[in-house]
């Protein structure tokens, strides 16, 4: 059972780039998932929160209005729109499932409480 996330690379800023998380293993439809990155030398952070049904997100604000989180519950993936990248979202990104909450909120995922964190994918913003 794993997350995979994929997508990253080298943009300068202002660019764009989308992310996707692959799962495997299991379904995770049913689940709030999200994304976490961590720069270097820095702790990792919460990025965005997407509900089971994708009815509900929630995002950092650092990254509110240029990042945009989505899933497909059929494909059991999940997606990372990010647009006007700056050089301090270089870092590597993960992606999380919280399945202890099926059908819940993500409310503990945002404060990092998950039990599941993906292979992260590089993503380098140049300036």
């Amino acid at each position: 059972v794993q997350l995979q996330a994929s997508g990253g690379g080298l943009v300068q800023a202002g660019g764009s780039l989308r992310l996707s998380c692959e799962a495997s293993g299991r379904t995770f439809g049913n689940f709030p998932m999200g994304w976490f990155r961590r720069a270097p030398g820095k702790e990792r952070e919460f990025v965005a929160a997407i509900s089971w049904s994708a009815t509900y997100t929630y995002y950092a604000v650092s990254v509110k209005g240029r990042f945009t989180i989505g899933r497909d519950r059929a494909k059991n993936t999940m997606y990372l729109q990010m647009n006007s990248l700056r050089p301090e979202d270089t870092a590597v990104y993960y992606c999380a499932a919280d399945t202890r909450r099926r059908f819940g909120d993500f409310d503990s995922l945002v404060r990092g409480d998950v039990d599941y964190l993906g292979q992260g994918t590089l993503v380098t913003v140049s300036s």
